[in-house]
């Protein structure tokens, strides 16, 4: 599974990361992708969050059951 780890990012280059990150798994028809945004205060968490309810692509995501710092993402095969 493709992971992006946003470890050390500020909001903005997270959402930049995210955005492409999205896209580019489109491409390559990879439609489950996990995202690591760390524990923290949790502000990572809630932009990538906000970014992923926005996003047309994302069918549907949520945090991983074995560790809250990772956000698993599927990405709709029909855009």
């Amino acid at each position: 599974m493709p992971k992006l780890d946003l470890h050390g990012d500020d909001r903005i280059s997270a959402k930049i990361k995210v955005l492409d990150f999205i896209n580019d798994n489109l491409k390559l028809g990879n439609y489950e992708v996990a995202i690591i945004h760390g524990i923290g205060s949790g502000i990572l968490k809630r932009e990538v969050h906000k970014l992923l309810r926005e996003n047309k692509m994302v069918e549907e995501f949520g945090i991983d059951y074995f560790n809250e710092g990772c956000t698993l993402v599927k990405i709709s095969k029909f855009n």
